[in-house]
C-alpha cells in the first residue's frame, strides 16, 4: 500500500512504496530490481527531494545501527550506516572523541552524512565529512558487495562520498574521529555591521576551528550583511559526557502561512541582535553549539501547512564578496527575508567526494516560506546569481534547481550516472538529469 512521505521543507509530500531494512536480518537487495527503482531513506532531514523516489520504492534504513568496532586509542569506528551523529557522539564522547564534522542537526545518519558529504562550521580547516571516512561497504542490487576505500574500489568510493545515495545501500562506514579534551566549547560571540566585517572576522579567526555568523536579512542596504560571528574551540580539558539534556519541545502545531512575514522576521531579528546570547564569551555543551534547533522537535511545522524551502549556495572566494552582496540585495528588495540565514568560510576541499558542495569560498543558507510560484520564481532568482558568481546549490537542500544548473556547476556528474546502481533512483535524481 501507498505511503506518503514528506520532505523536511514539507513541501513534498510524495507517495511511495515504503518498506524497512530490520535490524539484524541480512540485506538483501533483490526485492528492489526490476522496473521499480528504490531510494534509502534515514532521518528524513533533507530540506527537499534527494531521499524520495515518487510513485516507487522508499527503504528505511535506520534500524541497522549498531557500532561494530571502536578503537579508543586511535579514534577509528566503524558502525552501520542507520547510526545517528546523536549515537556515534554517545559512544565516543565519553572516551574523548567526536564525529569530525558535523552539520546543523545531529539526527542524520552515517549513511545520509557519506551520502550528502555534509559539512559544518569547521570545513575551512578539516573539509566535508568524506575526508574523514577511511572504508565503507557497499551493496550493490545485483548481489556485488563491495569495500570501497581510498586504496580499493576507488571509483565507487569516490562516487558514494557525495553520491546521494545512488550508487548502492551502504552497510557501514568506518571513520575516523576528532580527539578533544573536553565536550564543552569556549564560544565567542560578536556582533558586527556590515558584510565586510564578515571577512575581516573570518581572517582574524582562521586558526579558530569553527567559525560561521548569523545574519540580518532585512538589514538597511548602508549595513547589508550585518549580523553576530561565532567562533569556537573544544575547551582543552574538563568533563567528558553526553549531558542527559531537558526533553526537546515539540512544536504543537503548524502556524498560519501568514505569521511569518517581513514584520515578524524583522521583531525576531532585532530581539536577537540584541539578545544576551549575541555577545557571548565562555562555555557552551556541544549538543548547544552545534545542534541548538534540535531542542525543538518538528521545528519545520513554523513555517506553516505549505512548508519551506532551503536555498544554500557557496561561492569561490574570489567572487565571494560581490555574489554574497548581490544575493542579499535581491532578498532585501523581495521582501522574502530569512531569520535563519547563516553564512560560513569554508576552505579548500579534502575529501575525494566526486559531487561534493563545498569549495574554497562562502556558503550562505537560507530558508523561505512557501509562498507558491513567487517562492519558486524568486529562489530560480537567487540561483541565477550564485552561478553568474562562480557558485552552486547545495543538493541536500535543493528543492527547485533546474536540470541546466545542476548540470552546468557539477560537471562530474555523469561519471555518477555511469556508477549508479540502476536500481535506485531517486526524485531529485530525475529532475536534474530530465529522467522519466
Amino acid at each position: 500500500m501507498a505511503q506518503p512521505v514528506l520532505s523536511w521543507g514539507r513541501v513534498f509530500r510524495y507517495d511511495h512504496d515504503v518498506s524497512h531494512f530490520a535490524r539484524l536480518d541480512r540485506v538483501d537487495l533483490s526485492d528492489f530490481g526490476g522496473a521499480r527503482s528504490t531510494i534509502f531513506h534515514g532521518m528524513g532531514r533533507s530540506y527537499g527531494d534527494v531521499a524520495l523516489n515518487e510513485g516507487a520504492g522508499l527503504c528505511v534504513a535506520t534500524a541497522r545501527d549498531n557500532v561494530l568496532a571502536f578503537d579508543r586509542e586511535t579514534g577509528v569506528l566503524r558502525a552501520q550506516s542507520g547510526l545517528t551523529l546523536a549515537q556515534l557522539n554517545a559512544v565516543a564522547v565519553p572516551s574523548g572523541w567526536i564525529t569530525p564534522v558535523s552539520p546543523g542537526t545531529k539526527f542524520v545518519t552515517l549513511g545520509g552524512a557519506v551520502a550528502n558529504d555534509v559539512h559544518g562550521k569547521n570545513h575551512h580547516l578539516v573539509g566535508s565529512f568524506g575526508a574523514h571516512v577511511r572504508a565503507l561497504c557497499l551493496r550493490r542490487a545485483d548481489g556485488e558487495t563491495l569495500t570501497c576505500s581510498p586504496d580499493d574500489s576507488v571509483d565507487l568510493f569516490n562516487a558514494t562520498i557525495s553520491g546521494l545515495g545512488l550508487t548502492g545501500y551502504i552497510e557501514w562506514v568506518e571513520v575516523q574521529l576528532k580527539k578533544i579534551g573536553s565536550s564543552n566549547l569556549q564560544i565567542e560571540n560578536y556582533r558586527y555591521g556590515h558584510l565586510d566585517e564578515f571577512f575581516e572576522w573570518s581572517e582574524t579567526s582562521a586558526d579558530w576551528p569553527y567559525t560561521a555568523a548569523w545574519i540580518d536579512c532585512f538589514a538597511p542596504k548602508s549595513h547589508t550583511g550585518e549580523g553576530i560571528f561565532t567562533r569556537a574551540r573544544f575547551a582543552d580539558d574538563g568533563v567528558l559526557s553526553v549531558p542527559a539534556s531537558a526533553k526537546a519541545k515539540t512544536f504543537p502545531f503548524e502556524l498560519p502561512g501568514f505569521a511569518l512575514n517581513k514584520h515578524t522576521i524583522s521583531a525576531f531579528t532585532w530581539a536577537y541582535k540584541r539578545s544576551w546570547g549575541s555577545e557571548l564569551i565562555g562555555l557552551q555543551d556541544y549538543q548547544d553549539f552545534f545542534y541548538p534547533l534540535d531542542s525543538i522537535n518538528d521545528w519545520n511545522k513554523l513555517y506553516g501547512r505549505k512548508g519551506f524551502y532551503q536555498h544554500q549556495s557557496i561561492l569561490p572566494i574570489n567572487r565571494a564578496r560581490e555574489g554574497v552582496m548581490a544575493l542579499l540585495e535581491a532578498i532585501r528588495k523581495s521582501g522574502q527575508g530569512s531569520f535563519l540565514a547563516v553564512l560560513k568560510r569554508h576552505g579548500e576541499e579534502h575529501s575525494p567526494g566526486l559531487n561534493t558542495f563545498p569549495l574554497d569560498g562562502v556558503s550562505l543558507a537560507l530558508d523561505f516560506p512557501n509562498r507558491g510560484e513567487k517562492t519558486l520564481r524568486f529562489l530560480h532568482q537567487l540561483d541565477e546569481i550564485a552561478v553568474q558568481h562562480g557558485g552552486r546549490m547545495y543538493p541536500a537542500k535543493d528543492a527547485t534547481m533546474t536540470a541546466e544548473t545542476y548540470q552546468k556547476t557539477y560537471p562530474n556528474w555523469r561519471e555518477l550516472e555511469r556508477l549508479r546502481d540502476p536500481n535506485i533512483m531517486s526524485s531529485f535524481w530525475k529532475r536534474v538529469t530530465e529522467q522519466g
